[in-house]
């Protein structure tokens, strides 16, 4: 804790970098032995529950929490639309259909390592990231959050999951517009607590979700969809932002 006490001190935005870093790399070579063991995400969650335990430990040691969104919303559910267009996204996995695509215990397992997966991404491309770079410029900070959020995911195509070209570059797509819209959730709210429910949620879904149904067409339209339905939510937060410092 005293290395990442001293790195955070020197350099925040360093720190962010190498928390993604960190993560990306574990991540992917948990999901590698998981896929060796012949267990899907067991070893992942693992990995996924250290770093998660890591992090909150850092903040809470350091008095971070509120610093990082780790408090209750400051902005009233009704002027954040009560986040229905967070419920509409959250069906999108079963826009296909439903299956099960693993036994009882992998599913508990996937579903686990993906609500890891929620708080990690956003307390570290949400949080640690976007607040690194905020004070010298919000705007730099919300795209850099949320380009680098959705180019992460490239990472599918060659961490091993047989993650195909289109499926991947159509989830860099709107994964890119769903970080736009988590930001501006979190720079509207100060509080990642409904980002970090709504993307594990979202990512835990996805063990129900019946891709044999998925044609190429239909994951176009899907990602059509999530992005206008993430974008024109961020847009109306960004401009509610502005018209209160207007008025």
């Amino acid at each position: 804790m005293s290395f990442l006490k001293k790195l955070y001190d020197k350099s925040k935005i360093w720190f962010a970098v190498a928390w993604i870093i960190a993560y990306c790399v574990l991540m992917s070579v948990g999901d590698a032995l998981s896929e060796m063991i012949g267990i899907e995400k067991s070893v992942t969650l693992v990995i996924g529950i250290i770093l998660s335990a890591a992090l909150l430990l850092f903040l809470k040691k350091n008095k971070l929490f509120a610093d990082y969104g780790i408090c209750a919303p400051k902005t009233s559910a009704r002027s954040m639309l009560y986040y229905a267009p967070i419920i509409v996204m959250l069906t999108a996995n079963f826009w296909y259909g439903v299956t099960l695509n693993y036994g009882a215990i992998e599913t508990v397992l996937y579903i686990a390592a993906m609500l890891c997966v929620g708080f990690l991404e956003e307390v570290i491309f949400r949080g640690l990231l976007f607040e690194a770079m905020r004070k010298d410029n919000v705007k730099v900070a919300i795209i850099v959050s949320s380009v680098t959020f959705g180019i992460g995911h490239i990472i599918n195509l060659i961490n091993g999951s047989g993650a195909e070209l289109l499926p991947n570059l159509l989830q860099v797509l709107y994964a890119t517009s769903a970080g736009f819209m988590f930001v501006m959730m979190y720079y509207k709210s100060k509080s990642l607590l409904v980002c970090i429910s709504a993307h594990g949620i979202f990512n835990a879904l996805s063990v129900f979700a019946n891709e044999a149904n998925a044609t190429a067409e239909l994951r176009i339209l899907s990602a059509v969809l999530l992005t206008l339905i993430t974008v024109s939510y961020a847009l109306y937060l960004a401009l509610l932002k502005k018209e209160k410092a207007n008025g």
